[in-house]
């Protein structure tokens, strides 16, 4: 019973290791840039970081180093502004928060783009901007300066449509069109990833055909100045968003925990079978040795009796 007692003690705080270190999993923060991600030279740029209400520090990391760190004075996010956005700027950016003794994980990476680098480039449509739905279209990007890359965007989407390389120009083809390729689009020349030109003058597409599918999705990506208007208290789909994060964790944790009874509940079970089984085999052998003694004990005496006599 003592060594089962042990078994049972080491097993529990290996159990309850296991399970501080999966409760002390943090998720990663969510980052994104207001207005954009794409910023014109010298215009002010704000990044955000999102984490979980018990964070009691923010870091901000671009290039994979500390670029600045910040506590957040209520809800559970901060923000970290850049007054002018320079080309020392330009380039990926990551968080990460502090909660109790315990980092979370790096969130996803930002791409901060500075334009305004180069001339701006033209943009023309073949065979022309209003066509049907089904037909081939194709965007030519041109730009004067020497350039190596060009990026295609349409107003509505997060992520640049295409990127293709070229000298001075580029084409995009959109086969075959259908009215969800309906909206405005702008392109830009690029030495890099993180530094572009002026962005070109808008060109609106028109596509004639069904109208199904054609709302447009919510992005972050404008072209525009606005400010951001949002307070620093979580919106309703942020909210939302960490509310299903955080019932997943706990969800895991219930089933890790449920997980830890049944071993312990199983170890218990075996370490008792095993016991009885002990004392039975120790029972069976007492029986047999007490029963051998009982039954030689008459012979024996039979024995010594016969010799006795013939003497």
């Amino acid at each position: 019973m003592p060594s089962t007692l042990a078994a049972l003690l080491c097993l529990g705080l290996c159990l309850s290791q296991m399970t501080s270190s999966t409760k002390h999993t943090l998720l990663k923060p969510i980052i994104w840039a207001k207005p954009s991600f794409i910023i014109a030279k010298g215009r002010p740029v704000t990044i955000w970081c999102q984490g979980f209400p018990e964070a009691v520090e923010y870091h901000l990391l671009f290039k994979e180093q500390l670029f600045a760190l910040k506590r957040p004075k209520s809800c559970d996010k901060v923000t970290f502004s850049i007054p002018a956005m320079t080309l020392h700027h330009a380039g990926p950016y990551r968080c990460i928060y502090l909660s109790g003794e315990h980092w979370s994980q790096l969130s996803e990476p930002l791409d901060l783009i500075m334009t305004g680098m180069y001339d701006t480039p033209t943009l023309s449509v073949q065979p022309r901007a209003q066509v049907t739905s089904g037909e081939n279209v194709t965007f030519h990007c041109h730009l004067e300066s020497a350039t190596n890359t060009f990026f295609l965007l349409k107003e509505g989407r997060a992520n640049p449509l295409q990127q293709t390389y070229g000298k001075n120009g580029a084409d995009f083809s959109l086969s075959p069109v259908t009215p969800a390729h309906r909206g405005t689009y702008r392109c830009f020349g690029s030495y890099n990833n993180f530094a572009w030109s002026f962005p070109s003058e808008p060109m609106k597409l028109f596509v004639a055909g069904s109208m199904e599918n054609t709302s447009p999705v919510p992005t972050e990506t404008t072209f525009s100045d606005e400010k951001d208007l949002r307070d620093l208290c979580p919106s309703t789909t942020e909210t939302r968003l960490h509310k299903e994060f955080a019932s997943w964790d706990l969800t895991a944790q219930n089933l890790f925990r449920i997980g830890i009874a049944v071993l312990i509940l199983m170890a218990m079970v075996g370490l008792l079978v095993k016991s009885w089984c002990s004392r039975k085999k120790t029972q069976a052998q007492l029986t047999e040795v007490s029963s051998g003694i009982l039954g030689e004990g008459p012979e024996h005496k039979d024995h010594s009796t016969r010799g006795s006599g013939h003497r």
